[in-house]
Formats: C-alpha cells, sequence, structure tokens
C-alpha cells in the first residue's frame, strides 16, 4: 500500500535471522531523536549522527554474533533501516528526492549526493589512512551504506577527497548523507506530484 505525501511517514520493521535480532522504528518527519542499542559503540556513534542532522527519528534495537564480529550486525541493520525508509517515503508523492551535501570535519571533506529513484546504485570513493576506528573495521562503513542504498532504492555517491584522521572521514560522511537525505525526503512545497517524467518512482 503506497502512503502520500500527507500521510505518517513512519516504518516499524523487524528482522531476525541466525545471526541478528533487530526492531527499528523510523519517523522521517521528526526532529533528530535516536535511540540506539546495536551493541557497537561506534555504529551507535554514526547513527546518532544521521539522526540528529537529517532530524529523522530513529530507534533501533538490535543484538547479533559480535562474539564472531560486527559485520553481520552492521549489515543487517543498515538493510532494515533501508527497507524502512522506502517504507516511510510510500509513492515519494511530493519529495524533493535528490540532495547533496558536502560537509567538511577537520582535515576531512566528505562529499554526498543521492537521488531517491527507487534504482539502488553505490559509489564509493573513500581511502581510510587505518583499517580500524577503535575496535570497529572501517570497511564496515562500505558495508552500511551499500546495504542502505540497495534496500532503499537510492543511487548514493560519497566521495571524500582527502582526509587524515579516519574517525573525522566516518564522521564527515554520516554528516553528509544526513544532511543531503534531509533534503531528499522534504516535502517541496512546489511540487505535490511524484517528482518524475515517468510519474512513478
Amino acid at each position: 500500500m503506497s502512503k502520500s505525501a500527507v500521510d505518517l511517514r513512519q516504518a516499524r520493521l523487524s528482522r531476525k535471522t541466525r545471526e541478528t535480532d533487530i526492531t527499528l522504528a523510523l519517523n522521517l518527519d521528526g526532529t533528530g531523536a535516536a535511540q540506539l542499542q546495536t551493541g557497537i559503540g561506534f555504529f551507535d556513534h554514526m547513527l546518532h549522527h544521521l539522526a540528529r542532522h537529517s532530524l529523522m527519528d530513529i530507534d533501533i534495537k538490535a543484538t547479533g554474533d559480535l562474539h564472531v564480529d560486527a559485520h553481520h550486525t552492521v549489515e543487517d541493520v543498515s538493510l532494515v533501516l533501508g527497507a524502512a525508509m522506502a517504507q516511510a517515503l510510500g509513492d515519494k508523492r511530493g519529495i524533493h528526492r535528490y540532495g547533496w551535501a558536502s560537509i567538511p570535519m577537520e582535515d576531512t571533506l566528505s562529499n554526498v549526493a543521492l537521488d531517491l529513484s527507487g534504482r539502488p546504485a553505490f559509489i564509493f570513493n573513500v581511502q581510510f589512512p587505518t583499517p580500524k576506528i577503535g575496535e570497529f573495521d572501517v570497511e564496515l562503513v562500505h558495508e552500511s551504506l551499500r546495504s542502505f542504498a540497495n534496500t532503499a532504492g537510492m543511487n548514493l555517491h560519497v566521495n571524500v577527497p582527502y582526509g587524515s584522521n579516519s574517525h573525522h572521514i566516518a564522521e564527515a560522511i554520516f554528516k553528509s548523507l544526513a544532511k543531503a537525505l534531509r533534503q531528499a525526503i522534504a516535502i517541496d512545497p512546489r511540487h505535490a506530484d511524484i517528482p518524475s517524467t515517468k510519474g512513478i518512482l
């Protein structure tokens, strides 16, 4: 069932596998509130930036096989978050659709552009100077965003032309993603229809 722009743009989803158990609630028209329990401190930190700067409310409770590593939990949380966004957007009537942001974080600049087209694509031109941020594998930033883009049905392009601190790079990416999403999901007061010449997204 599709939702129009005048409906409540919210979703609540769950996913349970042999590797993870996740419940997630998302409100696109929130205040940036975040309740995050993934068991992965740095990932919670990044998701908090995503909520705060997009003004989406995100509530996540996740348990996973962290005795193996963080991969399955990060991947599955991101898959559920993308699916929740797709559900909350409904038929995408009245949204801006596109978003972009260029965000500095001390030594780092992150550029994100996205299109809520319904067709997933992911470009990630980022070099981290270290393999880990604390106990967090930096490759999981790529895994998280790729999974998110796939289930959200989003073109997501992430480019970091420079940066010397892995924490700053990751944080700048999530902040610029948040700002780009805030723009893309916002309701366009000048155009109440579906923002596509096809008439569908």
